[in-house]
């Protein structure tokens, strides 16, 4: 579907309106999401923005030639490093296995893994090349062994999260220092002891803050400007005004385009605290309830607005996918060959394209299904059964086989996402990247799918 571009609104926080997305270069949309510090499992309002972002980029791919969707591990943390000794285990221990964990979850609920997923700790000459810019260019000094950003040597700053001095400094995440010249200064890179991880730099023996990292990894996959920033509404101060003023006083160029940020998940309208006992893991979620099922509550919310989560919302989800399959199973017998992936219809494609209007696209393909179960010609009922599955796929929905759906059984493999990480270990085989792409080989053997190399590609199956 890449012969016209469809017209795609979105809200962007930093102008506060709706706008017609215009990327920098039409051929190339570029896409970056703040991952998750992997020190444990993740709850499911960490799920949101994957999920948000997934159909996103889904859309986007259906217009444009290409999209690059770049979505970061940090690896490197103060959280991580307190896990790792209370569990007296190596932080690579800690690390490895809450990203393995992330991304099990993360096939459970449909979402597709992006083109490149950076980690902080093999982008450190990146971090480094980022801070000497920014010292250079008189935005950051050193002081006791830490770099400073300087707040006050960029005049825009707050502008992203609309929020005066004084508020600046109550949402500050570091205590006034006595290396800081200025209290909303922030730290870009801090000296590590010897019991703390760390690496040589022009500054000292230490380790990274944590804004900087997204900086440096954005502009080492994506240049200087991206089109589209996304995360949580959580990170728009300090991390996201963070990396707005560093990225634009290192490379002097606007950093973001479009920046998008997704609304809370709460739980019986509350905030998620530990201190409250209301946290829901998304791994233990999955025990109870069918991933497709929290997906689609995921996206049953607008993602600019919170959504709660409660027992009768994710019963609603099951309910409503019940509705969903049950027209599908109906039209079992109904072939509609090969060409399931054009044949979204408008209503449901105008839903998208405005600002990812998710709850509106559900009632267009809700329109469909009821539609569905009454048809009577086989050209209607195949008009339908593409629709319903087109759509499916913009929302990552409907991916498996009705009966499978209601005997109880969801896939546990994703043949759309294991095509995706072989052809991103393709890639990384081109780049010699053999340590990604051994990696891919490994966690895809790890659920049993074995890869065959051969002159025309890599095929997979699936051994029992």
């Amino acid at each position: 579907m890449h012969g016209r571009v469809c017209l795609v609104k979105l809200y962007n926080t930093e102008t506060k309106s709706k706008l017609d997305f215009e990327p920098l270069d039409p051929n190339h949309v570029k896409v970056y999401v703040c991952g998750p510090t992997v020190y444990n499992y993740c709850h499911i309002g960490n799920f949101r923005p994957p999920v948000v972002f997934d159909v996103l980029v889904r859309v986007l791919r259906k217009s444009y030639p290409k999209v690059t969707y770049v979505r970061n591990i940090t690896d490197i943390d103060d959280k991580i490093n307190a896990a790792a000794e209370q569990q007296g285990v190596s932080i690579s221990d800690i690390t490895t296995r809450f990203t393995e964990a992330f991304h099990e979850d993360l096939l459970a609920v449909g979402v597709l893994p992006p083109d490149v997923e950076p980690k902080v700790t093999t982008h450190i000459a990146e971090i480094h090349k980022e801070i000497q810019a920014l010292i250079d260019r008189g935005h950051a000094y050193v002081e006791q062994g830490h770099v400073l950003f300087s707040v006050g040597s960029f005049a825009e700053y707050g502008q992203l999260s609309k929020r005066d001095p004084e508020e600046l400094l109550a949402g500050a995440r570091i205590d006034v220092a006595a290396y800081k010249r200025d209290a909303g200064d922030f730290v870009l890179w801090k000296p590590s002891s010897d019991d703390q991880p760390g690496w040589d730099s022009p500054w000292g023996r230490g380790r990274p803050g944590w804004h900087i990292e997204c900086t440096a990894m954005a502009a080492a996959h994506l240049g200087d400007t991206i089109d589209i920033h996304g995360g949580g509404h959580d990170l728009i101060f300090p991390h996201h005004e963070n990396e707005r003023a560093q990225s634009m006083c290192a490379h002097d160029a606007p950093f973001v385009r479009y920046w998008m940020h997704n609304g809370f998940v709460n739980v019986n309208q509350e905030k998620m605290s530990k201190s409250v006992g209301n946290v829901l893991w998304l791994r233990d979620l999955l025990k109870d309830y069918a991933g497709e099922a929290i997906r689609y509550v995921l996206l049953a919310a607008h993602y600019r607005a919170p959504l709660d989560w409660s027992d009768d919302v994710i019963e609603q989800a099951k309910n409503s996918l019940d509705r969903l399959y049950g027209a599908l199973r109906k039209l079992v017998d109904v072939d509609v060959g090969e060409s399931v992936g054009a044949q979204a219809p408008e209503a449901f494609l105008a839903a998208l394209h405005d600002d990812l209007n998710t709850p509106r696209a559900l009632a267009e393909l809700f329109a469909l299904a009821k539609q569905a179960n009454t048809a009577e010609s086989l050209v209607e009922k195949q008009r339908l059964k593409q629709s319903m599955l087109a759509a499916g796929e913009y929302l990552g929905l409907l991916q498996q086989d009705p009966e499978a759906w209601f005997a109880g059984k969801t896939s546990e493999l994703d043949a759309q996402f294991i095509d995706a990480l072989v052809a991103e270990r393709t890639q990384a085989k081109e780049d010699k990247n053999w340590a990604r792409a051994d990696e891919i080989r490994d966690e895809l053997s790890q659920r049993n799918v074995v890869l065959e190399d051969g002159a025309d590609g890599t095929i997979w199956r699936v051994e029992d």
